[in-house]
C-alpha cells in the first residue's frame, strides 16, 4: 500500500517511486501542481480525473509547501520526468512494452530512437492523434484501437493538461494497460524538443523560472495567476484548521 497524505482534498503520494510496480491491477498515475489544483476547482471532470487517480504525484513546489504548512510533513517533489524514467527502467528489466500517445510524429520518432538506444529491451509503439480540443467518435475509436492492439504494459499520454487527464479518465475502462500516466511536457523533454532546467533550478524549487522565460506566453497564467490563487487556498485551509 502506497503512503499518501491528504492535501486540501487530494490523496497525494509521499512514498518512493521504487514502491510503484507493474502488476495485474490497472493503475492510473497522474501529477498535481498548484496550476492543476486551481484549474480543477472550476473543471469538474478534471477534478474527478485527478481525485480518482490510483496515485497522485506531488509535481510542484507549491504542493510540497502545502504539505509542510498544513500537515507539518516534508515530502519530496516527484516530477513526471522522474516517473517516466522509473517506469522505463522497470520495463527494460522485464522486456516490457510501452506506448506513447500524443505529441507530433517527429517527437515520437525521436523518442523511439532514444528508447532503442537507452532501453534496448523495451518494445515500443506510438500514435500522434489529431491536434484538436475534442476528438470525434471515429478519431477516439482509432486511438483506443491502436493502443489496445499493442496491449502496452505502460501507456504514456502527452496532450497537455487537463485534456490528457480527462481523456484517460473517460476512456480508462476501454483501454488495455497496466499503468497509464499523463505526463505532458515529458514527451518534449525526453525528445530534447524542450530542455528541462538543470538540477540547480530544480533543487532550488525554481524550475518554473527558466521555463517561464522560454515560454512566457504559455506559462504566465500558471505562474502569476494560479500560483497566487493556490497560496490563497493554503491560507484558507490553514485558517480552517485552527
Amino acid at each position: 500500500m502506497y503512503k499518501n497524505i491528504d492535501i486540501m482534498g487530494y490523496s497525494v503520494f509521499t512514498d518512493n517511486l521504487s514502491s510503484i510496480k507493474l502488476n495485474d491491477k490497472k493503475q492510473i498515475i497522474n501529477t498535481i501542481n498548484p496550476h492543476s489544483f486551481v484549474v480543477a476547482k472550476d473543471d469538474e471532470v478534471f477534478y474527478k480525473a485527478l481525485n480518482n487517480s490510483d496515485t497522485l504525484l506531488p509535481d510542484g513546489s507549491g504542493i510540497i509547501l502545502a504539505s509542510k504548512i498544513l500537515k507539518n510533513k516534508k515530502i519530496k517533489k516527484i516530477a513526471g520526468a522522474n516517473l517516466h524514467q522509473h517506469l522505463l527502467e522497470l520495463l527494460n528489466n522485464i522486456n516490457g512494452k510501452v506506448f506513447y500517445m500524443g505529441a507530433s510524429q517527429d517527437t515520437l520518432n525521436i523518442i523511439k530512437q532514444k528508447i532503442f538506444k537507452e532501453y534496448p529491451n523495451i518494445r515500443i509503439d506510438s500514435y500522434s492523434p489529431p491536434f484538436k480540443d475534442t476528438f470525434s467518435e471515429n478519431e477516439n475509436s482509432e486511438i483506443i484501437e491502436r493502443i489496445n492492439r499493442f496491449t502496452p504494459d505502460v501507456l504514456f499520454i502527452g496532450m497537455t493538461a487537463p485534456k490528457q487527464e480527462k481523456w484517460l479518465y473517460k476512456n480508462r475502462d476501454k483501454l488495455n494497460f497496466k499503468i497509464a500516466s499523463s505526463i505532458g511536457a515529458v514527451f518534449d523533454f525526453y525528445a530534447n524538443k524542450i530542455v528541462r532546467p538543470s538540477n540547480f533550478w530544480i533543487n532550488m524549487h525554481l524550475e518554473w523560472l527558466p521555463r517561464f522565460f522560454k515560454e512566457p506566453r504559455r506559462l504566465w497564467r500558471r505562474n502569476f495567476i494560479s500560483t497566487p490563487l493556490f497560496l490563497l487556498e493554503i491560507l484558507k485551509y490553514s485558517v480552517k484548521m485552527k
